[in-house]
């Protein structure tokens, strides 16, 4: 038996297009809600990554101006380096004060200095040293013109004590070397030179003693007038180094 379709091919053509139209319409669907999440997914990639790289701006702008305060620092803790190391290159490492305390302490009533100097001298090895060669320099606290000033020893220096005046006695001079020797500011104690001098009292004679002086012969006058009695004493000269200082 034989089937009859009593359906026109327009009304199947019609139906087939529908169905094709139908399965476009998802198929696009599904294409443009997998464009949207890709695009949702790519913007929100995209602010994550825009926040990071403003983030990385932030820390380079701060890394930059921690480079430029150490930098900053740098030079000036160089500076302050080179300061220092001038300060104590020209630093002479003696108290002044200290050493006159001692020498006041040391010199009794017999002895009276007149003159007390500090010469500052290079370390200079023993095989380079030469008796002629002059490698000190006399450091003394009096006004000299600019044209005079000498170049001062920088660096390591020792100071050599130079001490003269006049002594009572020959024994007071030994006396005093051994109390030099003996202190613990004074080291490698020598005496220069030790002699023997007339010191003539030149005092003002009081009223009394003028008028005896005006009653006397002539000679004796004559003596008056040249001065009091003559008193023997002891001319010296004493040289010592500063014992702040150790040789290795």
């Amino acid at each position: 038996m034989k089937e009859i379709d009593f359906l026109p091919e327009w009304y199947r053509s019609g139906r087939r297009r529908q169905v094709s139209y139908r399965t476009q319409c998802i198929a696009l669907s599904g294409v443009f809600v997998v464009m949207m999440v890709w695009s949702l997914v790519a913007t929100h990639s995209i602010s994550q990554a825009q926040a990071e790289l403003a983030e990385m701006a932030t820390k380079h702008g701060q890394a930059e101006h921690v480079t430029v305060e150490l930098a900053g620092l740098e030079n000036g803790l160089r500076e302050l380096r080179e300061r220092v190391e001038s300060v104590q290159e020209i630093d002479s490492r003696i108290d002044v004060a200290s050493i006159l305390a001692e020498l006041s302490f040391l010199i009794d009533e017999n002895v009276v200095l007149s003159k007390v100097e500090l010469i500052a001298e290079k370390f200079v090895q023993k095989q380079q040293a030469e008796p002629s060669q002059n490698v000190s320099t006399v450091v003394r606290a009096v006004q000299t013109k600019l044209a005079e000033k000498k170049e001062m020893p920088l660096g390591n220096v020792r100071f050599k004590v130079v001490v003269a005046g006049v002594a009572a006695d020959a024994s007071d001079v030994g006396v005093l070397m051994c109390k030099l020797e003996d202190s613990p500011y004074f080291c490698q104690v020598i005496l220069a030179f030790s002699r023997g001098i007339e010191i003539t009292n030149r005092s003002t004679p009081s009223p009394v003693a003028a008028a005896n002086a005006a009653e006397a012969p002539a000679e004796t006058k004559a003596g008056a007038q040249g001065g009091g009695p003559s008193v023997q004493a002891s001319e010296f000269e004493i040289n010592c180094y500063l014992a702040n200082y150790r040789e290795q």
